[in-house]
């Protein structure tokens, strides 16, 4: 089964073809055959398919939208980052828990921006402002920017600019495995390549339409060899019967890819490591259940504790002695398989 994206249909905002990058991508699918249809704006599209909220959802999943990206603001991303650097909102994955649920709601149709050269000035005067401070971009905060780059070749484009910045830094996280076009990209090691993994137990349950552990760990090896600094998200992590030989066996196998992929010299001090254990919303668990009526997560209130988050809503997250256990855990399984490996943190 093949898991590249291709859209049932695609919108596209009429000013998206005053750059290049817009008429390219509107001409081409209108070769490809698909319904290309006008919108007043990439915010508001109206016209996606469902009878249900379901059906609403997976229809979004399939519908591109080609707009630009008027705000001359970027959203802070503490503590991964100064800035969002935005490319790319939603992706075509249907993982179940998914955070978005709180903000892109039931239809999270994937939207790409193609004033790239303007977004990446204003990366350019963010790096200037900060001088002669290090500036941290993240890429990944609202997205996963792989399912499009074959369409748009932007990641590339970002992963050089920020090779030819001395003082900025480019960070993004992905499901996904077409990572060929970026091996050969002038990134200076100036972009930290990072990989989304779970055990092969929540993917096959929660992730749909998404690449297994084992093609994301041999894509993680190929990334490595072209010398990316490299990285790893664990997330989310759940508890379940069997829920730590799943993960330690994780750990294990992408342990042993790395070391058969590592070129001469690198050391796991330069891999980065982020743990992050499964959490919900009440408007993201209501959200959950409407477009996935059968989920199996695990979201019952009773369970778990509430917490306030940083954006200043509630989440419901595990007791704390269960957190204590996890991080234990998570801690030696750190040090048996990347002893040198940097833990940013776990959550």
């Amino acid at each position: 089964m093949t898991l590249e994206f291709i859209p049932s249909r695609v919108f596209y905002e009429p000013g998206a073809l005053d750059y290049p990058l817009g008429k390219t991508l509107v001409e081409s699918f209108r070769q490809m055959g698909m319904p290309v249809t006008p919108t007043t704006s990439h915010n508001r599209i109206t016209g996606i398919p469902g009878d249900t909220a379901e059906i609403a959802y997976r229809e979004a999943k399939r519908t591109l939208v080609i707009g630009v990206r008027r705000s001359k603001e970027f959203q802070t991303c503490k503590p991964s980052a100064h800035y969002q650097l935005p490319l790319v909102t939603s992706c075509p994955g249907m993982c179940e828990y998914c955070y978005l649920a709180t903000t892109l709601g039931r239809k999270p149709y994937v939207r790409i921006y193609v004033n790239l050269d303007e977004i990446l000035g204003i990366a350019s005067n963010l790096i200037q402002d900060r001088l002669p401070e290090i500036t941290q971009f993240e890429g990944a905060a609202t997205s996963d920017p792989i399912p499009v780059e074959h369409y748009t070749g932007a990641l590339k484009q970002v992963v050089e600019f920020f090779g030819r910045e001395a003082n900025g830094r480019f960070r993004f996280v992905t499901k996904y495995t077409d990572v060929e076009s970026l091996l050969g990209a002038k990134h200076e090691g100036h972009t930290r390549f990072r990989f989304s993994l779970n055990c092969a137990e929540v993917v096959k349950k929660y992730e749909h339409g998404t690449p297994s552990p084992e093609k994301r760990i041999i894509a993680a090896g190929k990334v490595l060899k072209a010398e990316y600094p490299l990285g790893f998200i664990i997330a989310p992590i759940f508890r379940f019967e069997g829920w730590q030989e799943a993960y330690r066996q994780l750990m294990e196998r992408s342990a042993e890819e790395l070391a058969k992929r590592a070129p001469s010299g690198w050391s796991s001090e330069q891999l980065t490591l982020e743990f992050i254990s499964h959490r919900f919303t009440a408007k993201a668990k209501a959200t959950i259940l409407e477009v996935f009526p059968n989920s199996s997560l695990p979201m019952e209130e009773d369970e778990r504790k509430f917490k306030y988050g940083q954006f200043g809503y509630g989440k419901y997250v595990y007791q704390p002695d269960e957190m204590k256990e996890m991080k234990e855990f998570f801690k030696e399984q750190a040090q048996t398989y990347f002893p040198l490996a940097q833990v940013e943190y776990f959550i």
